[in-house]
């Protein structure tokens, strides 16, 4: 049997598991030993989540699980790890809702992704969040992050990139800030895997159909839908929203100076679908291309690349936000790989880095809505 080396993972801010599935199918072989990643211990304050991440990553210990404010852990007590993953709470930093950024209620919590490096040393860490990040108190808030990252425990060789998992056999236009930093002294360097579909993307209708989802999958309850919204989904083609021009104006909604792209949007068809989001009132819950109804939160799960078989705790409402919240686990695995290949030294397709020194996006790598 060929040695493995095992990178002990722990995880704040976990939600439902969408890193960590990622983590744990990522597995690397030099030939001699294989590279792999094993979740020891994750935090998240979302009672259903916890649920959801024991039962799927930790075979139903919820021991792995501490469920409650990061801010009453002590970080000191918890088992070492060799690496860690954060999707540190975006609320504050994304583009739809306000940029209140270290001043609202989730911008500072980053900081104990920092606590943690400083006590735990760890080789390795990804740290994810929203696009807006970048923008968020005028570029200010996104540099004290890379700053503080880099200099957590014994300091750290950042590589900072604004992923397009479209471009990564997510079906799905979904746009994330991944940091990954590995220890300075270690002497590696890891490299942006290169786009694996960026001119075959995965489109809504392949991903729900090929193959069917099983009548019986888990979190497959259908949304009632008024008589009203049935009537005006009859009028808006795939890939149109609410504001198209052909709805009768008897089904036309009268809010003033809401014109959000999401509102009652169809999915088309041969697209990658927008972004799963995990709250928003009538009409935010994504909208099939022919049906005229929302989607189940399992046909959300597959936008989202989770497999039929991961069970969401909680009610409908919870679930849909559990999963709008998570990182596409196929889009993480591939980050996962290509850390694992850095520590293999086996190389891999790759890319420069769209974001560099903190305060650079590449125009091609522009918000997609």
């Amino acid at each position: 049997m060929r040695n493995s080396v095992v990178f002990k993972l722990a995880e704040l801010f976990c939600g439902p598991g969408g890193l960590a599935l990622g983590a744990i199918s990522a597995s690397i072989s030099d030939g001699e030993r294989i590279y792999r990643i094993k979740p020891v211990w994750a935090n998240e304050i979302d009672k259903d989540a916890c649920r959801t991440y024991a039962r799927n990553i930790h075979n139903g210990d919820g021991g792995n699980v501490i469920c409650g404010p990061i801010e009453e852990i002590d970080l000191k007590t918890l088992p070492r790890f060799d690496a860690l993953a954060f999707g540190f709470p975006c609320n504050d930093f994304s583009i739809v809702g306000e940029k209140k950024g270290f001043n609202g209620k989730y911008g500072p919590l980053y900081f104990y992704g920092v606590k943690a490096i400083n006590i735990h040393d760890p080789k390795w860490f990804v740290a994810e969040n929203v696009g807006g990040l970048k923008s968020a108190n005028n570029g200010a808030a996104f540099q004290k992050i890379l700053d503080d990252l880099e200099k957590a425990g014994k300091g750290y060789k950042l590589t900072t990139h604004l992923y397009k998992f479209e471009d990564y056999g997510v079906p799905q236009y979904r746009h994330r800030i991944v940091i990954v930093g590995i220890r300075k002294d270690l002497k590696l360097k890891f490299k942006v895997p290169a786009p694996t579909t960026a001119n075959k993307h995965i489109s809504a209708k392949s991903a729900l159909e090929n193959p069917q989802i099983p009548p019986n999958a888990p979190n497959s309850e259908l949304t009632k839908q008024s008589k009203l919204v049935i009537e005006r989904l009859k009028y808006i083609p795939p890939g149109e929203n609410a504001w198209y021009h052909g709805i009768p104006e008897k089904l036309r909604l009268k809010v003033k100076g809401a014109r959000m792209s999401q509102i009652y949007r169809r999915l088309h068809p041969d697209r990658p679908a927008y972004t799963i989001t995990g709250s928003g009132g009538g009409g935010t819950h994504v909208y099939h291309w022919e049906e005229n109804r929302a989607l189940t939160n399992r046909e959300r799960a597959r936008l989202q690349t989770f497999p039929d078989d991961f069970v969401f705790e909680g009610s409908k409402e919870s679930v849909r936000k559990q999963i709008g919240m998570a990182v596409p686990p196929k889009g993480a695995k591939v980050i996962f790989e290509a850390v694992l290949k850095t520590f293999a030294g086996i190389s891999h397709e790759s890319m420069q880095p769209n974001i560099s020194n903190g305060n650079e996006i590449n125009q091609q790598a522009s918000l997609k809505v």
